[in-house]
């Protein structure tokens, strides 16, 4: 039996900026959530309590859902605990997953170059707008879309380099 060769210098660097990157993305959203759960709290003692609403808090939320959906979900493809289906792959013959993972990859690198494409025009169409109540710049409502694009691609694409290069360590799982 083969021992497994350590990474090349590459695959380390390229690891670990991509695993920093992916922290990145979990700490930013997970302070996304606290924000978000301690202004809902504010809001609801301002109802309640104060008999007077805090109406910018809604507008805020709706930012923060954003910023915790799409760096949640690059997390997730850095991570490979994104939504799968991987019924099919587990059932067939390694080759054929192997195929299949390449698809998936490139589908999911190609889908972040839309998002971070599609994206920046949208958040530069909608920069000089301004979001009611908060008077911020409506852009905002798509930067998480355009940067989560991009480390889409980027975490996709480290997935690309390790399955052609015979790294690959991701393992389905249908529990």
């Amino acid at each position: 039996m083969s021992k497994p060769t350590e990474p090349s210098g590459f695959l380390r660097a390229m690891d670990g900026t991509f695993d920093l990157l992916s922290k990145i993305c979990f700490v930013v959203a997970g302070i996304a959530l606290v924000t978000m759960t301690v202004l809902f709290g504010w809001l609801v003692f301002g109802r309640y309590v104060m008999n007077d609403t805090p109406t910018w808090v809604e507008q805020v939320s709706h930012l923060l859902i954003m910023v915790i959906a799409f760096f949640g979900a690059a997390a997730g493809v850095r991570q490979d605990t994104h939504l799968a289906v991987v019924l099919f792959r587990t059932a067939v013959h390694k080759r054929i997953r192997t195929l299949f993972v390449f698809i998936t990859d490139v589908l999911m690198s190609g889908f972040g170059v839309l998002m971070f494409w599609y994206g920046l025009e949208l958040t530069q169409f909608k920069w000089k707008s301004q979001i009611p109540l908060i008077q911020w710049p409506e852009g905002l409502r798509s930067l998480p879309l355009t940067v989560c694009g991009a480390l889409i691609f980027l975490f996709s694409t480290g997935h690309l380099i390790r399955l052609f290069m015979g790294k690959d360590e991701r393992v389905d799982s249908i529990e």
